[in-house]
């Protein structure tokens, strides 16, 4: 349904689904007087869906309780369950950044007035120095510059250590930013990385010179739509969870494991043969096959769950979109042909 992507979340749903989901939450909406702008549009599209468990408890709660939907609400709503703590991070680290900008330049800007009411005074005990070269005052003028010199350099110790300060927290921000750089990578529900990161490391994957050929394994669960129809949204989310815990279990190290769109998955498999990718394959196929997935606390099974597969191999000249599209061609090829199989498509 959607990979929470840092601010903001992508929606990778079907066509089809998506205009099923705007057929219910407008009505919904305007039942309730919701105004239809976008974040409400994406509390209420997250409510239809049917996978966001506590949102669509608190929406409950507060249309019983006849809560206005008023923008602080929408706004709460949209933070807590939908870009969960990405929006409060982000903030908090742009106040820190902000904080720490502006202890620099009350710093540099005490600093600089402190040079410069020394520098004065400098110059006029320099003028006083030369004139009184030979008077009895020469001891109080040079003990007055040596005193504006040690206040000069107190100030400058002080704007050291402020700015030592400033640079550990700038490293701290800096690990901080980077660890959501990572976060905004994964798909929320698999734990895998989102279509995003998935068209970067392809892209990449194509790009980068390789010392024999790569592969893309595009892999679909099969009939999923009868799962979720059948047995609902939560149990389908716990079937796809453990379909992506079999391509993080098989792959390879250097492989990249991804969440392409809805019930489909991808493995991008650089410096990887053919044979090698299609015995990953078959392992994820051959497991997912014999898997007797039940629901919690009950031994009533969901019966097989089959995936089916297209490997397409990575070729001189190919781009992003060749590479996918011969690996989609083979996984239509292996739906056609009776689903919960492999078919592999060289290059033309």
């Amino acid at each position: 349904m959607t990979n929470n992507i840092s601010f903001l979340p992508s929606y990778d749903a079907p066509l089809e689904q998506h205009k099923e989901y705007l057929r219910q939450c407008v009505p919904l909406m305007v039942k309730h007087s919701v105004p239809p702008d976008p974040i409400n549009y994406a509390i209420w599209y997250e409510y239809v869906a049917g996978r966001n468990v506590p949102l669509r408890l608190e929406l409950d709660a507060l249309v019983r309780s006849k809560t206005p939907f008023d923008a602080d609400t929408s706004l709460r709503l949209y933070k807590t369950y939908i870009c969960h703590a990405s929006v409060d991070s982000f903030e908090k680290i742009n106040g820190q950044l902000q904080r720490l900008v502006n202890q620099a330049a009350q710093a540099v800007s005490l600093t600089s007035e402190q040079a410069a009411v020394t520098g004065d005074h400098l110059a006029e005990q320099s003028q006083t120095l030369a004139a009184a070269a030979q008077q009895v005052g020469l001891q109080t003028i040079l003990s007055e510059i040596i005193q504006e010199t040690k206040q000069l350099a107190q100030t400058s110790q002080a704007l050291k250590t402020r700015l030592d300060q400033t640079h550990q927290e700038m490293a701290q921000l800096r690990n901080e930013l980077a660890q959501v750089r990572e976060i905004a990578k994964i798909d929320a529900l698999t734990g895998l990385l989102n279509r995003r990161a998935f068209d970067q490391a392809l892209k990449t994957f194509v790009t980068k010179p390789a010392v024999q050929p790569g592969c893309l394994v595009l892999l679909d669960l099969d009939h999923f739509k009868r799962i979720n129809d059948t047995h609902g949204h939560l149990v389908g989310d716990k079937v796809l969870r453990f379909f992506s815990s079999l391509l993080q279990k098989y792959a390879a190290g250097h492989h990249r494991v991804a969440r392409y769109g809805g019930e489909e998955l991808a493995i991008i498999m650089p410096e990887t043969p053919l044979a090698e990718a299609l015995t990953i394959a078959e392992q994820i196929r051959s497991v997912m096959e014999t898997s007797r997935l039940k629901h919690n606390g009950s031994l009533d099974a969901l019966g097989k769950v089959t995936v089916s597969s297209g490997i397409a191999v990575r070729q001189p000249g190919d781009t992003p979109e060749s590479l996918i599209d011969r690996a989609d061609a083979a996984l239509y090829r292996a739906k056609a042909a009776g689903r919960n199989r492999i078919v592999a498509q060289e290059a033309p």
